[in-house]
């Protein structure tokens, strides 16, 4: 389902572009989600989990494949921030530095709040609960 919505980011940005400029909407939707894929592979989720995926086939197919899921459904989370920022400067951004932020966007800012949050990193979680008495479920 999520992966089905860059589907409809993709339809939404060409729906709004002048008719000169669905084309190019269009290219600059997928090539943003190729970037972060890519990004979010490389660099991404190694900030937020720790996980590399540059060990053997025997490793990452543990638990099933479970963690190669995981990592496919939570990409397709971060892609969407981009995919979201390029519909609200539909024709006002350049191409290359639209590409640019995605990168920096999916490959550092949004894996290090997601480390955060999701997966306790850095203690603030450890910090809250202690200021606050109340663990974070």
């Amino acid at each position: 389902m999520v992966f089905a919505m860059h589907a409809g980011f993709a339809f939404l940005e060409v729906g709004t572009v002048r008719h000169k400029n669905q084309v190019n909407a269009l290219v600059k939707i997928m090539t943003d989600f190729a970037i972060s894929a890519l990004v979010y592979f490389f660099i991404g989720y190694q900030i937020a989990y720790g996980v590399n995926f540059f060990d053997s086939a025997a490793v990452l197919s543990q638990e099933h494949g479970y963690s190669l899921v995981k990592f496919f459904f939570l990409m397709t989370f971060a892609a969407a921030i981009p995919a979201i920022i390029s519909g609200g400067v539909a024709e006002r951004a350049k191409f290359y530095p639209m590409l640019i932020s995605a990168a920096v966007i999916v490959g550092v800012a949004y894996p290090l709040f997601e480390g955060i949050v999701w997966n306790g990193n850095y203690g603030i979680q450890g910090w809250l609960e202690t200021q606050y008495g109340e663990p974070l479920s």
